[in-house]
Formats: C-alpha cells, structure tokens, sequence
C-alpha cells in the first residue's frame, strides 16, 4: 500500500507559486517599459514634399503681382442729354472712329424745344429786317425834311439880300430889314438841327437799334443752334479712334438715361500699362522708378513702376507699371490678364533657401529639418530676414547646406520628428 508523500505536494505549490510571482513580475516590467518607449515617429512619402537646400549667395528681391492691362489714354463718353436709349449700334471690343454712332437716343420734349428755337429765330429775322426797311425809311425822311429845310434857309438868305438892296434905295422900312434878317437867323438855325439830328440817327440811334434786333436774332439763333446740337446729341458718338470697352453698369435698349450718364468707353489699344494688385506686405518695400516686368502670357515686357496707391483695398495696393520703349506682345489688349515680377534690389553673400509655405518675413518659423542621411526630419526653430517671391534670407537657426521641408506641414503640428520614406 502507497503512502502520500506530503513533502512532494508541497513543493509542487511552492514552485506554481514562484512561477505566477516570476509572470507576474515580467508583465509588470514590461508594461512599464512600454510605456516609457516614445511613440514612433509618423512617416511621410518624400515624393509628396518640396525641399530646398540652405545656400550662400546672391539672392535678388522681387514681389509678384496679378492684376490687367489697362488703357493709359481712356476718354468716357457720357450722354449729353437725357432720353430713352432706343438703339445701341455697336458691342465693347469694336474698333471706333470719332463719328462712329455708339448708341441713338430719343427725347420728344427735346426736339418740340429744337422747334420752338427754329420758329423763334426766324421771327427774329423777319423782325429784325421789317425794322431795318423801317430805319432805313426814317433815314430817308430825316434827309427830306434837311433838305427841304436847307432850301428854305437858302431863300431867306436871297430875300434878306433883295431887302437890303431896296433898304438902300430907301424902299423899305428898318423894321422891314430887321424882320427879314431874323427870319434868316431862324432858318438857320432850323437847318442846322435839322442836320445834327439826321447826323445822330445815321451815326448813332440807327446802328444801336439795329445792333439790338441783331443782338436778339443772334440770341435766337444761339438758341436754337444749342438745341439743334442737343438733338444731335441725342446720337452720341464716340469722340475719339480706339476700342469700345465695357463699362461697370451695363446700358440696354429702353432704358431711361440722365444728362453725364456713362453710355461708353473708348480706350487707346496702343498705349497700355499694366496695373497689379501686390499683397499689402510685401507692396511696403516698391517704390516708383523700380524695374519690372510683366508676362502677358504670350511673352514679357520689360517696364518701371510709375505708381504706388497710398491706399489698401482688400489687402492688396494697386501698382502701376509702365512699359518701357518697344511694341507690346501680339494680342496685348486692354483688360488682359497679366503678372507682373518688381525687382526690390539684389543681395550679396547671404544665406538663403526656398521659401517655405507661411513663411514669416523677418520673423521667426518652425519648419522640419531633414537629419540623419535623409531618413528623418526634425522640428526646428528659424529666423527669416528679408524674402522675394521665391526665396527668402536666413538669419539664425540653419547653415549653408541643410536642407529643409518648404510644404504645407501644419498636420504634423504636435510631432517634432517624422520618418521620411
């Protein structure tokens, strides 16, 4: 018969107990060992970045800008008088000449005026000669009554000269020869005002009032003569040779115009400027007279900045380049889509590298440094200085020949390193 050994089954507990310690003990490292491990860093397709090199050098400042040709000769045409735009005879991109009709006009109280001016000017006329055949007349009349006044102070001369011969020979009385030579003292008289008065009515009242019916039939005919070119007017034409362009507010037929509403706009397609729209921050540093050029997309045109607007629109200053001598690319046209490059200036000897996406000019950045042959990248603080449209100066925190991430990489933004594959 078997006896159980008490011992055996003791030891058998005893190492059970050791081995479950001895587990226990090892899961507890180990779980403590990972969670002290650094998560691993995330990785990114290198085929899908943009990476520069940091080099010293040269390093040429510019600003880009997009923006329009644009017409530095425009003449806007407004619509003299008001009326109803019945007609519009020709489309924007039409080439015009000065009495090309654009647009007709109608406006019936207008042309009842232009009437009314005709009929009142040709009644000044016929006023103005019924006066005239009426001055002339009085003229006559005035003649008559000198000459027939001359003629009897003649005979009173040959009266007094017969009187004083029968005074003599004592033929008649004193009183007789005293009667007579008064009576030639008054036709003399008579006949003499008679000639100053034809002498101020042919020299003076006559011209003045026929200067005044001339005055009225010139009034008249001013009259009528503004009329007769407001109901021209009421065709409005160009003005001038060059390209109808579109306006703003958009003109159509029956609708009612105001005298001085834009009806259209002649531009000259042979004297353009470029007009770019540079974003505020980087416009801070163009200044007129410097170089540009600008790319119509069918070639560049070298030109200079002639103008800087001291206003911000939209976060944009508007930016005028004028071109240079030489004929522009063909197809240049008003209204053109266009990018214009402004040099700043060009600078020697510094570091400078791509520039990286929002990039903060004269400021500090953090971007992704690439380490270790290639096959990591990690989060480093950078000074920029001075930038240009693709490259930007750098002051602190790389040297010539790092090489660094310029993408967009604002979703790793809570990891400071990442694997490069």
């Amino acid at each position: 018969m078997d006896i159980p050994r008490k011992s055996a089954k003791r030891m058998k507990m005893i190492r059970r107990g050791l081995i479950a310690t001895t587990g226990l003990v090892l899961v507890a490292a180990v779980t403590v060992g990972v969670s002290r491990l650094k998560p691993a860093a995330p990785g990114v397709d290198r085929r899908t970045l943009w990476l520069d090199k940091v080099k010293r050098g040269p390093m040429l400042r510019e600003v880009r800008g997009v923006g329009t040709l644009v017409s530095e000769d425009i003449l806007w045409v407004p619509a003299v008088v008001s009326g109803r735009i019945i007609r519009i005879l020709v489309e924007p991109g039409t080439a015009v000449e000065p009495n090309t009709v654009l647009v007709d006009l109608h406006n019936p109280e207008l042309e009842l005026e232009l009437f009314n001016a005709e009929a009142a000017w040709k009644s000044a006329v016929t006023t103005q000669t019924v006066f005239g055949v009426q001055m002339r007349d009085t003229l006559l009349q005035k003649k008559a009554t000198l000459a027939q006044n001359q003629a009897t102070y003649e005979q009173t001369k040959l009266q007094l000269e017969a009187d004083e011969t029968e005074f003599k020979n004592d033929l008649i009385s004193l009183q007789r020869i005293r009667l007579s030579r008064a009576n030639v003292e008054q036709q003399r008289n008579v006949w003499e005002t008679s000639q100053a008065s034809l002498e101020m009515f042919e020299k003076e009242t006559m011209p003045a009032q026929l200067a005044e019916k001339e005055a009225d039939v010139l009034k008249a005919k001013s009259f009528y003569d503004l009329k007769r070119k407001q109901v021209e007017s009421l065709h409005v034409r160009a003005g001038t040779a060059g390209i109808l362009a579109p306006i703003s507010t958009r003109i159509e037929p029956g609708q009612s115009v105001s005298a001085s509403t834009i009806v259209a706009k002649i531009t000259n397609p042979k004297k353009l400027k470029a007009q770019l729209k540079v974003p505020e921050a980087q416009a801070r540093d163009v200044t007129i007279g410097l170089a540009a050029e600008v790319d119509t997309h069918s070639g560049t045109v070298p030109g200079k900045v002639s103008r800087v607007d001291p206003t911000s629109m939209e976060g944009n200053v508007t930016v005028d380049v004028t071109f240079l001598g030489g004929a522009l690319p063909q197809g240049a046209r008003p209204d053109l889509s266009v990018v214009g490059t402004i040099t700043i200036e060009k600078l020697d000897d510094v570091l400078n590298v791509g520039r990286p996406v929002f990039a903060s000019s004269e400021g500090p950045s953090e971007l992704f440094k690439v380490v270790e042959d290639g096959r990591y990248a990690i989060r480093s603080r950078v000074q920029f200085g001075r930038t240009s449209v693709s490259t930007i100066e750098v002051l602190e925190g790389l040297e010539a020949g790092d090489e660094i991430i310029l993408s967009d990489m604002s979703q790793w933004d809570g990891c400071d390193r990442i694997r490069l594959k």
